[in-house]
């Protein structure tokens, strides 16, 4: 069974594991191997998680089984003109794929944001990644595509998906 809690510094170290096992296997077929290891490091060394946690105020939730961190998702409240909860992660450990940690994370996520008062959870995903799939199976639609700019000449080539709350 998976438990959720709230992720706090502590989980800094976990986090960048899990991620660390996560992202090869997310993107491997989709990112070359400088732009990952760019993107990790801009996204989840432990300055930028902990600015991520503090200074940018977004919540972070652990998933566990046995007492061992396996998966982890960050979000913040009140993003955009339309109160919205931006889910910014949601990664599990490759090992419990399909078992229902990303489901449980994606619930904690939606919990949290009606708590908070928000309409809809809104996220990116890159445009070739087969997890929009699983996102639109859980109710989520493309409104929109957008290219971000990241550094060193990369690119983030995503949809935005929005899944209404209420």
């Amino acid at each position: 069974m998976t438990h959720l809690r709230t992720a706090s510094i502590a989980d800094i170290a976990a986090i960048r594991s899990i991620a660390h096992a996560a992202w090869p296997a997310a993107y491997a077929a989709i990112l070359s191997p400088a732009q990952l290891a760019y993107m990790l490091d801009l996204m989840y060394s432990e300055a930028a998680l902990e600015e991520q946690m503090t200074a940018k105020g977004h919540r972070f939730l652990m998933a566990e089984r046995d007492g061992h961190a396996v998966g982890f998702a960050a979000f913040e409240h009140g993003h955009g003109a339309v109160r919205s909860t931006r889910l910014h992660k949601l990664y599990a450990l490759p090992i419990v794929k399909g078992t229902g940690v990303g489901s449980a994370l994606l619930a904690g996520v939606e919990a949290a944001a009606l708590s908070a008062g928000d309409a809809q959870v809104e996220l990116n995903v890159n445009r070739f990644n087969p997890t929009k799939a699983w996102y639109a199976r859980k109710g989520f639609a493309v409104v929109r595509d957008e290219v971000i700019e990241i550094g060193e000449g990369f690119v983030m080539d995503d949809h935005v998906m929005v899944r209404a709350l209420r």
